[in-house]
């Protein structure tokens, strides 16, 4: 009986110390991955086709659009690499092309250019130019057409350290339930105030203090895409909410959903982004005190 007793300690100890080898391992490899996520995130930001260098948004009229440093252009940019007249945007046909001005350096990759088809309606990508430490391309957001500008050097490229976040807790690391959408479709608004329905495989059911919350999703590059807000926003986190990715669920339908990934939209950080905003089903009634938070005003 003794011998039993001293085996079955003996069978509890090993499994105690197998169960807390197994946690100090997921612990280990959560740091790991959230590590890598960070480096990740402020590599993304600062690219030159990140946010933060992002320093300019001129919607075009049809027809002739002057551009430049000089007050007399339709689009006024006042920059050491911008000429008085540098150029012009022709937008007309849902097509916008470019004209330089004589002397003017413009670029499309390392080759100089005079004239180019910037953006035609119904093309997967707008081309960029160069000029100087200047990039410019176009964007289409409904029926408006625009011009997206960044600035290379902007100053907020040598001021950022990152974003202040929560602290990072593998708690807020949640198994989720993917249900179907019955019609694929998710309408979102932008802070354009334009509204459109964007394609929605479902939603993602988790639970948090034994009550069941739900949050819809995007499809964006074969991952899940969240727009939402929580009681955290306009406080601690961005008033407008946060985003978020998660992996497309397995054959059962299960997924995770990491709140410590949560990051700020891109008008965070420029008022020259044109971010979508969550659909009020998104905005969940509790606080979540994970990811990122507020990017500081000074910052900008």
């Amino acid at each position: 009986m003794q011998n039993q007793n001293l085996l079955q300690v003996c069978v509890l100890s090993i499994l105690l110390i197998s169960s807390n080898i197994a946690i100090a391992q997921n612990q280990k490899n959560f740091r790991e991955d959230m590590a890598e996520w960070k480096q990740e995130r402020i590599a993304a930001l600062t690219d030159p086709n990140g946010w933060l260098n992002l320093t300019g948004l001129y919607w075009l009229n049809p027809g002739k659009n002057r551009f430049g440093n000089d007050a007399s252009n339709e689009l006024v940019y006042q920059h050491r690499d911008m000429p008085k007249q540098a150029g012009y945007f022709v937008f007309e046909n849902q097509q916008v092309n470019w004209v330089s001005n004589a002397g003017v350096q413009t670029k499309i990759k390392d080759s100089l250019i005079k004239k180019a088809l910037l953006f035609e309606s119904g093309r997967n990508a707008a081309v960029q130019m160069g000029l100087g430490n200047l990039r410019w391309s176009i964007i289409q957001r409904e029926d408006k057409i625009g011009v997206r500008l960044r600035d290379l050097s902007a100053p907020i490229l040598k001021k950022f350290k990152g974003c202040e976040r929560f602290k990072d807790d593998s708690s807020w690391r949640l198994k989720a339930k993917f249900e179907a959408s019955v019609t694929g479709r998710l309408l979102i608004t932008n802070v354009l105030g334009q509204t459109n329905a964007q394609s929605s495989p479902g939603k993602l059911i988790f639970t948090i203090a034994g009550k069941e919350y739900q949050l819809d999703a995007l499809n964006e590059e074969e991952q899940l895409f969240i727009l939402f807000g929580d009681a955290t926003s306009g406080k601690e986190t961005y008033p407008a909410g946060r985003f978020l990715y998660a992996n497309q669920p397995d054959a059962d339908g299960n997924t995770i959903i990491d709140f410590n990934k949560a990051f700020n939209p891109p008008c965070a950080f420029t008022k020259y982004a044109t971010c979508p905003l969550p659909p009020k089903q998104n905005i969940l009634p509790i606080a979540i005190t994970a990811g990122e938070k507020n990017y500081h005003v000074s910052g900008k």
